[in-house]
C-alpha cells in the first residue's frame, strides 16, 4: 500500500505534523540543551543517538584543553594531579549522576568486552561450585560470545533463555532457568534489537533467590533511563560510554562491582595499576582493597574528557528530566509510526508501553536494508539491524521534535520511492 504525502495542513497531514513538532519544540524545557553539541554540515536528522551520541562543544574545548594545558602543560606529573585516580574518580562521579551508585563501586576501564569478560570471571569465581551460567539468545554479540568462551574454557554449562520478540527476558523466565547449579545471570537491562526494559529488580530478586549472582549490561540505559544498580541488590554491571553519554567512538567503558563483593572476588587482567601500591613494582600481584582492583593497565586519560563534559550536561538537566524527553521523543516517533509508516506495512518491533520502552523504536521492513544508504545520503541517520530492521534512538539532549519528525518522513518517503 503506498501512502500520498499530504500537502495541506490538515490533522495528519505533513504540514500538521510539521507544526506540532515546532511547538513540541518551543515548549521543550530541556530544547536550550542542543545548543550544546557540535553541529554536523549536512544532518537533517540524527536517529542513531542509541550507537553513538554527537560531541558536545564542551567536549571539543576540553579536549584542545586537556592537551595544550595537561598533557603538554603538565607532562608526567599529570599522573600526581589527578590521572592515576580518574578511573575512580570519574567513576564515583558516572554511578552518582546515572548509576545509582554509591562511590567506591565504579571504575572506568577498557572497551565493554574486556570488562565483561572481567566481571564474569569475578562472578564465577564467586561461586565455584556452581556451573550454569544463565544467558538469553538474543542479547547482544558480545555477551553471548563470551559467556559461551568463558564457560568452554572454565568448564562451564551456558543455559539459555529464549525471549519472546515482544516480552523480551521476564521474571517468570529466569525463575525457571536459574537453580541452584546457577552460578552467574547476565541479561541486558535493555533489549539492543527491540530497546524493552527488562524488570532488574525483579530479576535481580529471583536470581538471588537461586544463590546466584547478577551481571547486567547496561549499554542502552546509562545516560538514558534511569538505574539504581544499589536499591536493586545487583551484584556486578558494565555499559559503555559513547551512546547516550557522548564519550565518542571507543570512549572507554564503565564497571560497577557491588560493595559487599570487591574485597571477595578477583578479576583475571592482573595488571600493575590494579594494585595495592602501583608504585612499588613488586614482585608479584597484590590486588588493591577497594574498586582499583579491576582497574587493570594504564587508563585512557585522554579518552574518558568528553565523558566528563556529557555528564555536565546530564546532572544539569537531571536524569529524571533526560527521561522524560526520552520519552516523549520516542512516544512522538510511534505517533508518526502509526499515521506514516504502518500504513506502508512497516511493523513496529517496540514496546508501545512507555514504562517499558528505552530510547529507541525499531520498525521493520524488507525495503529498509535497501533505502538505509539513500537515507544516510539525504542526512538522514538511522542504524540498520539484520534482516529488517530500522533502529530509531533520539537522543534525549540533543534532538528536536522536528528532527524525529524529518527522520520519519524522510524514511517514509524512501521506502515509498523504493516501492512500499
Amino acid at each position: 500500500m503506498t501512502a500520498v504525502p499530504s500537502a495541506d495542513d490538515s490533522p495528519g497531514s505533513d504540514a500538521a505534523y510539521a507544526d506540532r513538532a515546532r511547538a513540541l519544540d518551543e515548549a521543550d524545557p530541556l530544547g536550550r540543551f542542543r545548543d550544546a553539541f557540535e553541529p554536523s554540515p549536512g544532518l537533517v536528522s540524527y536517529l542513531d543517538g542509541n550507537s553513538l551520541g554527537r560531541p558536545t562543544r564542551a567536549a571539543v574545548d576540553a579536549l584542545r584543553s586537556f592537551a595544550a594545558d595537561q598533557w603538554a602543560g603538565r607532562l608526567i606529573r599529570g599522573w600526581d594531579e589527578g590521572w592515576f585516580e580518574k578511573p575512580l574518580t570519574l567513576g564515583d562521579r558516572l554511578g552518582a549522576v546515572t548509576l545509582g551508585a554509591a562511590p567506591g563501586q565504579a571504575f572506568i576501564g577498557e572497551s565493554t568486552t574486556v570488562v565483561l569478560y572481567k566481571l564474569i570471571h569475578a562472578a564465577l569465581g564467586a561461586r565455584p561450585d556452581r556451573r550454569v551460567i544463565v544467558a538469553d539468545t538474543h542479547n547482544f554479540p558480545t555477551d553471548r560470545y563470551l559467556v559461551d568462551g568463558i564457560a568452554r574454557a572454565a568448564g562451564r554449562e551456558v543455559r539459555w533463555i529464549v525471549p519472546e520478540q515482544e516480552a523480551g527476558v521476564t521474571p517468570a523466565q529466569v525463575a525457571e532457568a536459574a537453580g541452584e547449579d546457577t552460578a552467574l545471570v547476565l541479561l541486558s537491562h535493555i533489549d539492543y534489537r527491540t530497546g524493552r526494559i527488562a524488570d532488574a529488580g525483579a530479576i535481580t530478586g529471583i536470581a538471588h533467590r537461586a544463590g546466584a549472582l547478577v551481571l547486567w549490561d547496561l549499554c542502552h540505559s546509562v545516560g538514558a533511563v534511569p538505574v539504581e544498580l544499589d536499591e536493586w541488590g545487583v551484584d556486578f554491571a558494565a555499559g559503555c560510554t559513547y551512546k547516550y553519554l557522548n564519550g565518542g567512538p571507543g570512549s572507554p567503558a564503565f564497571g560497577y562491582v557491588a560493595a559487599r563483593h570487591i574485597t571477595a572476588v578477583t578479576q583475571p587482567i592482573q595488571g600493575w595499576m590494579g594494585v595495592a601500591d602501583a608504585f612499588e613494582m613488586g614482585p608479584a600481584y597484590r590486588p588493591h582493597a577497594g574498586i582499583r582492583r579491576f582497574v587493570s593497565g594504564t587508563p585512557s586519560v585522554l579518552a574518558m574528557v568528553p565523558l566528563e563534559a556529557m555528564l555536565d550536561l546530564i546532572e544539569e538537566a537531571g536524569l529524571a528530566a533526560v527521561r522524560a524527553k526520552s520519552v516523549a521523543l520516542t512516544s512522538f516517533a510511534l505517533e508518526l509510526y502509526d499515521a506514516w509508516l504502518a500504513p506502508l506495512g512497516v511493523r513496529l518491533g517496540s514496546p508501545r508501553e512507555a514504562a517499558v520502552r528505552g530510547g529507541h523504536l525499531t520498525v521493520h521492513h524488507e525495503l529498509c536494508r535497501q533505502v538505509l544508504p539513500v537515507l544516510w545520503e539525504q542526512g538522514i541517520i538511522p542504524d540498520f539491524r539484520t534482516p529488517d530492521g530500522l533502529r530509531l534512538g533520539p537522543s534525549p539532549l540533543s534532538s528536536s521534535y522536528d528532527e524525529v519528525r524529518a527522520g520519519v518522513q524522510g524514511i517514509r518517503d524512501a521506502l515509498v520511492a523504493a516501492g512500499a
